[in-house]
């Protein structure tokens, strides 16, 4: 079982499930690294924490490696006794394979596959220093189901978790201090649908707009929640977390369905979005 102390790195912190999860990370007596490209947000969260905590601020584009780097030296300059890193940011883009263009798939694996990778590799070698220390890699639940619409991101996702349970595993073989969870939220309450980049091959921006209404009518579950799921998940160690009904659901639907859950899922999907899933 890992305990909450010393201190913890969090990427994407300016909002959302990072930024819940920085607030009620200090709430448990822990100090922060607290990085995003959104450097208002940093601050305005800075002084929601307050000073009984120690909070340093970093401006960090987790689809740049060197940015993460930097981030993790500083990190652990700053905080010797850091031991939780959650790697957290992650953009949207909506369109199908067709309508999105490989520049645009590139940011996203930059941003939502690459930067959990460089960020474990950059905070490794200190947490394997420290009694006992925790990595927290974000998935998604199109980490486990691959709806239509979702190709750049759900590819991604799923590679996170590909990664992520290989690094656990070869972590558990080397009798490592360092444990590892991967999370896979369902529908959280956070503007990632409103922020989503939108495929140069996409033309009709109704489509964006009820996209986007359909995901906030079936995002069900909020930060603080998202945060507190994940916080203990980190005290027990489990190597997956799952966030939300809806995400125990569909993962539940894809073990007994693996290779024909989508028609089924799909009706259930209507019926969240409209809000009458009973």
């Amino acid at each position: 079982m890992t305990t909450i102390r010393g201190a913890a790195a969090i990427t994407g912190a300016a909002s959302g499930i990072g930024r819940a999860l920085a607030i009620e990370l200090a709430q448990r007596g822990c100090d922060l690294a607290l990085a995003d490209r959104d450097e208002a947000g940093l601050k305005a969260l800075a002084a929601e924490i307050g000073r009984d905590r120690k909070v340093s601020l970093h401006r960090v584009d987790v689809g740049e490696a060197g940015d993460i780097a930097q981030f993790a030296s500083e990190a652990t300059s700053t905080h010797p006794a850091l031991g939780i890193v959650v790697n957290n940011a992650g953009v949207a883009l909506m369109g199908s394979f067709e309508e999105i263009d490989q520049a645009q798939m590139d940011w996203l694996f930059d941003i939502n596959f690459w930067g959990v990778v460089h960020g474990t590799r950059a905070f490794l070698p200190h947490l394997k220093t420290r009694g006992e220390a925790h990595i927290v890699n974000l998935s998604s639940i199109f980490g486990i189901i691959a709806p239509p619409g979702q190709s750049a991101y759900a590819a991604a996702k799923f590679a996170v978790r590909g990664f992520s349970e290989s690094v656990r595993h070869e972590l558990a073989v080397a009798g490592s201090p360092v444990r590892l969870s991967i999370v896979h939220p369902g529908g959280v309450s956070t503007a990632i649908a409103r922020n989503a980049r939108t495929g140069v091959g996409v033309t009709d921006n109704a489509r964006r707009a009820q996209s986007i209404e359909r995901f906030e009518n079936a995002a069900k579950t909020t930060p603080k929640d998202a945060a507190l799921r994940i916080i203990r998940g980190i005290e027990k160690n489990e190597p997956r977390i799952l966030i939300g009904n809806d995400a125990r659901f569909m993962d539940l639907l894809q073990r007994f369905r693996p290779g024909t859950y989508w028609a089924p899922l799909q009706r259930q999907l209507e019926k969240m979005a409209k809000g009458t899933e009973k």
